[in-house]
């Protein structure tokens, strides 16, 4: 059954993930599934309200790689407003089968198979909950004057 879930596609993207870090991040966070223990750290340096560069550290199975790679490849230029419509939509269609998300991270839809695999959701979903998480702290930083 799970033969199927893990497509070309997503065991291609899983493959061109690099872990780095950014030297002087603005924003950083690490996410972690309770459940099989996979890991996301991201770094980001922002410019104004976009995402200037990013950095991911990934610990995961292929699908939380292959959505951690779908992110890496697309992030540079997004605002947090994308990032949590993103987030939202890939969450929405895992766990209530709606439409994957549109425009910058429409490739997501290569991970809708995943919605029939509930133990796998949550590792799908780090590494955008932690990019969400990361711009947020950077965008407070910023306006804390920090």
């Amino acid at each position: 059954m799970l033969g199927k879930l893990y497509s070309t596609d997503i065991l291609t993207l899983s493959s061109t993930l690099s872990n780095t870090a950014l030297d002087a991040p603005d924003g950083t966070a690490r996410k972690v599934s309770k459940l099989c223990g996979s890991w996301v750290e991201i770094d980001v340096a922002m410019s104004g309200d976009r995402v200037a560069d990013a950095a991911l550290r990934v610990q995961a199975c292929a699908l939380g790689q292959a959505s951690a790679a779908i992110l890496q490849e697309r992030i540079n230029g997004a605002t947090l407003g994308e990032l949590t419509a993103a987030r939202d939509a890939l969450r929405f269609m895992l766990k209530e089968g709606g439409d994957p998300p549109k425009g910058r991270f429409e490739k997501l839809a290569l991970l809708s198979g995943v919605r029939e695999y509930p133990a796998r959701h949550q590792s799908t979903l780090l590494a955008f909950d932690a990019a969400v998480e990361a711009v947020d702290r950077a965008l407070q930083r910023e306006c804390n004057g920090s």
